[in-house]
């Protein structure tokens, strides 16, 4: 067995098998699903004595910045906003570790998009330039349908339109004026009868807790399948009543809180943080122009939970509707650059991270972004390779390829 599939597989034992199942077979897919699913080997592989690559300002960051972890969410000002959405994996940590990390996506993501390597690299620089331009420009600004363009605008708009009962058909079916969550094994699973007492138990006593209890008392409960690289992970969907059944009713995701895959490779201090939940809650908080709706750190069975509005998974944008037009996805990655600058501008100054002016001069001296991307194009091309490994050992090993592989370490 080589040393990518050990690793996998050490870093993903103990998670629950049948989702965790379901995250083998979806890195199976392409390198950029794969790459989505192994954030660890991305700061395993990380050259932390390379001053070129390490040389930069302390940033809040998400720690998984790809082009799957931008999307539209809810904020709890009910406005939609294009931002980062993952932050499981935040820490502070130089700004080029997020940055890299998003340069290797676009080029791995190249294949599966139809787009030439050459194309690929553009876009990263496309990118780079945004993104030090935002830094440049001092102040953190924010995307939502009024100052979005492109493929993001054309995916926010829907949005608006978009009704509540529309959303509630496609996760949940209605029986006698009555919701029940779909558990059809592609968004959600059934629940033993212990399992759904206790997440019904929680659901319950939080709902006693806040202003308005009613609004949180709870119909139904499901596990949640969603994402790549923390499936697996103890993760709930929770039916509420919201402002009135049927068709008021509301979708809560919570989400156990783990280590950061970047703990082991952080340089400098990090917060004291309550918990887990506590960590990846505050950054998001701070990095995000507006915080999704409901979201706040939890304990449940004495574990660290993330409770939050359940975003849509089609919400995402969709990078394979530029149709051939390159502009189209220019547009997109100038946007993402600018995000990404704006969270670390909005968080700059907490905790350690550096301050406005720190972040002025980073976006002015340009000297690092070549180093970056020849890093992020030679890593892409790693990632290929070890994709390859995996696929090879996981055709061998078949259905089981997660149990039969791991009782071998």
């Amino acid at each position: 067995m080589n040393n990518i599939v050990e690793a996998i597989l050490k870093y993903n034992a103990g998670r629950e098998p049948k989702r965790v199942a379901l995250k083998y077979r979806a890195m199976r897919q392409d390198a950029f699903a794969f790459m989505r699913g192994t954030c660890h080997l991305f700061y395993q592989d990380w050259p932390v004595a390379d001053t070129r690559l390490n040389d930069a300002p302390l940033a809040w960051i998400c720690g998984d910045l790809h082009l799957e972890n931008f999307g539209c969410y809810k904020a709890d000002n009910r406005l939609v906003y294009f931002d980062l959405n993952d932050f499981d994996e935040a820490a502070l940590a130089p700004a080029t570790w997020e940055l890299a990390r998003w340069l290797t996506s676009i080029i791995v993501a190249a294949k599966s998009l139809q787009l030439s390597r050459g194309d690929a690299i553009h876009l990263c620089e496309v990118g780079l330039g945004s993104y030090a331009a935002a830094l440049v420009a001092g102040k953190s600004r924010w995307l939502e349908r009024e100052t979005a363009s492109g493929m993001i605008k054309e995916l926010l708009n829907p949005l608006k339109l978009r009704n509540r009962k529309t959303f509630l058909d496609s996760r949940t079916k209605l029986r006698k004026g009555k919701r029940a969550i779909k558990t059809d094994g592609k968004r959600a699973l059934e629940l033993t009868p212990p399992e759904k007492d206790a997440v019904m138990a929680f659901a319950k006593e939080y709902a006693r807790q806040q202003p308005d209890p009613k609004f949180f008392r709870p119909l139904d409960a499901a596990k949640r399948i969603a994402g790549t690289g923390s499936l697996g992970v103890a993760r709930y969907v929770i039916l509420v009543e919201g402002h009135g059944s049927p068709d008021l009713n509301y979708l809560l995701d919570l989400k156990e809180a783990i280590p950061g895959s970047l703990r082991p490779y952080l340089k400098h201090e990090q917060p004291l943080w309550e918990s887990d939940a506590h960590r990846i809650v505050n950054v998001q908080h701070w990095a995000q122009a507006i915080a999704p709706a409901f979201l706040s750190a939890v304990t449940f069975q004495d574990r660290p939970f993330v409770f939050k509005g359940l975003q849509p998974t089609q919400d995402r944008l969709a990078l394979n509707g530029w149709n051939g037009k390159l502009k189209r996805l220019e547009q997109v990655i100038r946007s993402m650059g600018e995000v990404a600058a704006w969270s670390h501008l909005r968080s700059g100054g907490r905790s350690g991270s550096a301050v406005t002016d720190e972040w002025i001069a980073f976006g002015e001296s340009r000297d690092w972004q070549t180093p970056l991307l020849k890093y992020a194009t030679a890593y892409a091309s790693h990632v290929a390779s070890d994709w390859k490994k995996y696929c090879r050992e996981y055709d061998r090993s078949g259905s089981d390829w997660g149990a039969t592989l791991l009782s071998r370490i």
